[in-house]
């Protein structure tokens, strides 16, 4: 069995006891007409096993706009469509590692360069979310996957 083959397997396994969290607790965002537009079309989808890469391809932003319970039923879908190389447009690594890291955009206005910071670090609208990092996020998106069971 391949390396990559070995990583399905464990996808499939991991979010193999993932159930379907019903049309209606999908979405995650309702800012605007986009998330509907993204999300919406998975709201009879109740197998990601069953999902075509042209399908999650041509919803490509829908895992940036599902709510937690969507993220974590239709990641695999993504995720394995990506390893065996059949994604064009959708990045479901992004959502993975987003937030981890920091870098900087140098933004020249007249005789300055402003430097903008992006990433970790950074805070995410501070008016309306206060102090909250990209790293915070990323930790809170994430802390509702699969993983080993803690014991107290």
């Amino acid at each position: 069995m391949s390396d990559r083959e070995l990583v399905i397997e464990k996808i499939q396994s991991a979010f193999a006891g993932n159930e379907h969290p019903g049309g209606r607790f999908l979405q995650g965002s309702f800012e605007g007409c986009e998330p509907y537009e993204e999300v919406g079309p998975f709201e009879n989808v109740e197998d990601w096993r069953s999902i075509d890469a042209g399908f999650l391809d041509g919803h490509a932003n829908a895992l940036s706009f599902f709510s937690e319970a969507g993220f974590r039923y239709f990641l695999p879908a993504y995720l394995i469509s990506d390893l065996r190389g059949q994604l064009q447009t959708a990045d479901p690594l992004f959502h993975l590692m987003h937030g981890f890291s920091d870098w900087t955009t140098e933004v020249p206005a007249g005789e300055r360069t402003f430097v903008i910071r992006h990433g970790r670090s950074a805070f995410i609208n501070p008016r309306r979310y206060g102090a909250m990092t990209s790293y915070d996020y990323a930790r809170w998106r994430l802390s509702s996957l699969p993983g080993k069971k803690r014991t107290p």
